[in-house]
C-alpha cells in the first residue's frame, strides 16, 4: 500500500496529554505533521504542544460532549485550514467483577471509549470528507478477545471496532478512509493502573505468552504512525495480534472455559476486596474524574 507523506498534514489526536496519544503526536510532528491536540488535561496538553517540532495547538475538551467537540472541529479547521487525519485515541478503563461494579464508572468507560469516539468522528467528518482524509480508531485486542473483570472496557472496544467498520462502509465512496488499530497490553498509565487491581494483575500474570506480556510503547506507536501513513484499514500495535483475527470465532469459548477455573480461584480475593469503589484507572482516569468533579 502506498504511503501518504505526513509533511504539512493536519492530524488531530484525542487523548493527547500523555501515553500513546502524546507519543503519537511527537512522532507525527517529527515527520512534519501539524498537530491539533485534544484532551482533558490543559497543562499537560500545553506541555506536549510546546515540545513538538512544528506547528501545534491544543484544545481542552471532553470527547463525549457533542457541542464542545463540534466547536473544537470548527476551530481546528479555522486554525489550520484543513484536517487530514483524526486519531480517536481518548479512552479510560476500570477493572473488577461486573456484579460488584460501580454503575457510574462502568457507564463512563462506555461513554468515553465508544460514545466519545462517535462524537469525535461526527464532529470531524465534514472536514475529513472535504480533504478525503483518514480516521484511525484506536481499539484493542479486547475487541477480538474479551477477558473477565474488564467487561466495560471490552464492550467499549468491541463497540468502536464495529462502529469503525460500519463508518468505513458508509464513507468510503466519498474518499474517506477509516482504520482500526488493535493493541495488546502496552506500557501506558492505563495498563499500569489496571495492574494496581490485585486480582486483575494476578489474572494478567496467568495469561499465556504472548498475550500476557506488556509491550513497550515506542515500537507500538511506530506501527500506528506507519498505519497512518498507509491509511490502513487495520493496524496492529504488535505483529502477532494480526494472527488472532482468523481465530476470533473460537476465542470466546476458549476464554470462557479457561476462566472458569481461574475465576473460581479468585472468588475469595474478589470477596475480600469488597465493592468496586468506582474509580477509573491510571492518570487519564483520574483526569476524567477530576473534570467531572467526582474525585474523592
Amino acid at each position: 500500500m502506498s504511503r501518504v507523506g505526513l509533511d504539512g498534514q493536519v492530524v488531530v489526536v484525542t487523548g493527547a496529554a500523555r501515553g500513546l496519544g502524546e507519543l503519537m503526536a511527537r512522532k507525527l510532528s517529527a515527520r512534519g505533521a501539524r498537530l491539533a491536540l485534544v484532551g482533558l488535561e490543559a497543562d499537560e496538553l500545553k506541555r506536549v504542544a510546546a515540545r513538538l517540532h512544528g506547528d501545534a495547538e491544543w484544545w481542552h475538551a471532553d470527547v463525549t460532549d457533542h457541542e464542545v467537540m463540534t466547536r473544537v472541529a470548527a476551530e481546528v479547521k479555522e486554525r489550520f485550514g484543513k484536517v487530514d487525519t483524526v486519531v480517536a485515541n481518548a479512552g479510560v478503563a476500570t477493572g473488577g467483577a461486573f456484579a460488584g461494579s460501580d454503575p457510574v464508572a462502568w457507564r463512563r468507560v462506555i461513554e468515553v471509549n465508544l460514545i466519545g469516539s462517535a462524537v469525535t468522528a461526527r464532529a470531524f467528518l465534514p472536514a475529513l470528507t472535504a480533504s478525503r482524509g483518514y480516521l484511525l480508531q484506536i481499539a484493542s485486542l479486547a475487541a477480538i478477545s474479551s477477558m473477565p473483570l474488564m467487561t466495560a472496557y471490552c464492550a467499549s472496544k468491541s463497540g468502536v471496532e464495529a462502529f469503525a467498520h460500519g463508518l468505513r462502509a458508509e464513507v468510503g465512496h466519498q474518499g474517506v478512509r477509516v482504520g482500526v488499530a488493535y493493541l495488546s497490553w502496552t506500557d501506558t498509565d492505563m495498563v499500569r493502573g489496571v495492574d494496581q487491581h490485585a486480582v486483575l494483575a494476578e489474572l494478567r500474570r496467568r495469561l499465556p505468552w504472548p498475550i500476557g506480556r506488556t509491550y513497550p510503547i515506542g515500537p507500538t506507536t511506530d506501527r500506528l504512525v506507519a498505519g497512518i501513513e498507509r491509511r490502513a484499514a487495520h493496524v496492529y500495535g504488535q505483529p502477532w495480534v494480526r494472527a488472532m483475527q482468523p481465530l476470533r470465532g473460537a476465542v470466546p469459548g476458549l476464554v470462557a472455559r479457561a476462566s472458569r477455573r481461574e475465576m473460581r480461584s479468585f472468588a475469595p480475593k474478589l470477596a475480600e476486596l469488597g465493592p468496586d469503589p468506582g474509580r477509573l484507572v491510571g492518570a487519564g482516569g483520574e483526569a476524567d474524574e477530576a473534570a467531572r468533579g467526582t474525585t474523592a
